[in-house]
């Protein structure tokens, strides 16, 4: 746990040494600050002292001397306190902004396969909230820990010039204070742990329930899902409840202490003043410093408390930093420059777990303007076929080839350069229709987008916008209907001058009869490009070149629609069925 907490404190360090001359201004102006402030309790004192001095008088001149010098280091102190702050907002406005960049970074770079493993309001509850939490403690408890050492070290110093033998009381209760801080913080650090997960569990079933309005409120679900955000919330309630309580226990427990110290300091000030060992000025001054000395102990133990919880959002926003991202291009591996769409799939098998193979020696060819279309039950390995084309997994046995080169010796991202997709989910970003019909394209004419809306079926409804293409979507286009998203991801497909086409039930979301339109529409504007087409009616891909079906990982048969239905296999059972489910 130590080690693990050093390493934390090293990483967050990397980002405070970038600012390493920043940081010196920093120490300097808070050095310069508390030592300012520190030597009022001395004049203090002084002031004191100098009531007495005449008999039956006062030496007001004294008095003011010391009480004038106090108020003008106590505005320095204030002015170079306030140029302080102004510094460290702009530390951490740094900091936090490099910080969560580094974070998007390593996210741009992660692998799909962690994406489908963890939830997105956990990576989102990291990126936010934890990143936060560790932003408050760097700007605010990281200074009020070396403004609180500073005060205790020169408050000591100055006790020890007042009366040394009254500072022996600090060796008493300092030591209780910290073995009672010590114990608190290492029972509470797992408890903030526990509430970070759960904040990130939260956040992630608070997405789940807003995506799915629409299915929650037509089952009727609403009083289950009310049911179960109250456990999630309850247990974030509680994991809160639980890491604050054992928190700020540590605050109360160490100001008890502290206030027994001034219990004592008043005692044995007391006797030492009877027998003439110290002045009345002099135990003023030191019980102001023994206040400074003892109040940023206090402190520190609150703000360890808080550290605990920075220390296990670190954990989670570093974690989001180490993972691995995707492995790299092969150093011999080569950009494409013209690619004509033959794509080798030879003895393939994949399976996302261990001992679980999706597709088993899976073999497919392609040939350059070809249109393959895959079908199969639902969980036959067709989706898995498309993420192995663009390389978001890396196959296990066999080698998939592109115009005769290996795939792992293309650069990945040339490779998927090669290809445009159509998702059943169609995503659309937020920003003005026209910029996510260009996404991707740059030097592209007007007229393009209007042709490619018009072979989308999407221009009128278009053209029917107040604004036209400048009409802005946002929260993925939920404005509009799931098909018109659809046909707008289409028309961006249209658009694109990559080779290979990838449709996985692309359009779904259209009627019957704008597909059809859609259909030969693309095969008109994508004329010689290698199309992957995984579609479930399968009246839409009877004029494929090839017809691949896929079952148990395995393709059962294929071939062109009128050879499969003169076989009578899987293929033709599968049309029978849709047939006859047609006028059921």
């Amino acid at each position: 746990m130590k080690g693990k907490k050093k390493y934390l404190l090293f990483r967050l360090w990397r980002y405070l040494g970038r600012y390493h001359l920043l940081i010196a201004a920093g120490l300097v102006l808070m050095f310069s600050s508390n030592v300012l402030a520190l030597l009022g309790p001395r004049l203090s004192g002084r002031a004191i002292d100098a009531i007495g001095i005449r008999a039956g008088g006062v030496d007001f001149e004294r008095v003011f001397y010391y009480t004038g010098w106090m108020a003008v280091l106590y505005v320095l102190s204030a002015i170079l306190s306030y140029l302080l702050s102004l510094l460290t907002i702009y530390l951490t406005r740094r900091i936090i902004y490099q910080m969560r960049k580094d974070v998007f970074d390593n996210l741009s770079r992660l692998p799909v396969s962690f994406f489908d493993e963890y939830s997105t309001g956990d990576i989102i509850s990291a990126v936010t909230y934890d990143i936060d939490t560790v932003n408050q403690s760097l700007s605010n408890d990281f200074l009020q820990i070396m403004q609180s050492v500073i005060t205790v070290l020169f408050s000591l110093v100055m006790m020890l010039s007042i009366a040394p033998r009254m500072v022996l009381i600090f060796a008493v209760t300092l030591p209780v204070s910290m073995l009672l801080t010590k114990f608190i913080v290492s029972h509470s650090r797992p408890l903030f742990r526990i509430r970070s997960k759960k904040i990130g569990e939260l956040n992630g079933m608070v997405e789940e329930m807003i995506n799915g309005q629409k299915a929650i409120r037509a089952y009727g679900r609403e009083a289950q899902v009310i049911e179960v955000f109250d456990r999630k919330n309850e247990e974030v309630v509680e994991a809160n409840t639980r890491a604050e309580y054992y928190g700020t226990l540590a605050g109360p427990s160490v100001n008890f202490m502290n206030n027994t110290s001034l219990a004592l300091i008043s005692v044995f000030g007391s006797l030492l003043y009877l027998r003439g060992g110290i002045g009345i000025g002099d135990i003023s001054s030191f019980v102001q410093y023994s206040r400074k000395f003892s109040g940023p102990v206090n402190e520190a133990a609150n703000i360890i408390g808080e550290f605990q919880s920075a220390f296990a959002a670190a954990e989670r926003v570093f974690r989001l930093m180490d993972e691995l991202p995707e492995k790299p291009d092969a150093e011999q591996a080569r950009i494409l420059k013209e690619v004509y769409g033959d794509v080798l799939l030879q003895d393939v098998s994949f399976g996302y777990q261990p001992g679980q193979q999706i597709l088993k020696e899976f073999n497919l060819h392609a040939k350059a303007g070809q249109q393959i279309a895959i079908v199969g039950p639902t969980g036959a390995g067709k989706t898995t076929v498309i993420n192995l084309l663009m390389r978001f997994y890396d196959i296990q046995e066999g080698a998939i080839l592109l115009d005769g080169q290996d795939a792992y010796e293309i650069k990945r991202d040339s490779l998927r350069g090669a290809y445009t997709m159509v998702l059943q989910d169609a995503w659309l970003f937020q920003g003005t229709i026209y910029e996510n019909l260009v996404y991707g394209r740059e030097n592209i004419t007007m007229e393009e987008v209007e042709r490619a809306a018009k072979a989308a079926m999407i221009y009128s409804y278009i053209e029917k916008l107040p604004e036209g293409f400048q009409t802005k979507l946002s929260d993925n286009g939920v404005h509009i209907s799931k098909g018109q998203r659809q046909l707008l991801t289409i028309a961006r497909a249209m658009l694109s001058d990559a080779r290979m086409l990838i449709l996985d039930e692309a359009t779904s979301n259209v009627d019957t009869r704008t597909e059809m339109k859609i259909q030969k529409a693309m095969r008109s504007l994508m004329a010689d490009k290698t199309c992957f087409v995984i579609a479930h009616r399968l009246s839409t891909i009877r004029h494929a070149d090839l017809i691949l079906v896929v079952k148990d990982g395995r393709i059962a048969e294929q071939g062109s629609h009128e050879e499969l239905m003169r076989s009578r296999g899987e293929y033709y059972q599968m049309q029978q069925a849709q047939f006859e489910g047609a006028f059921e």
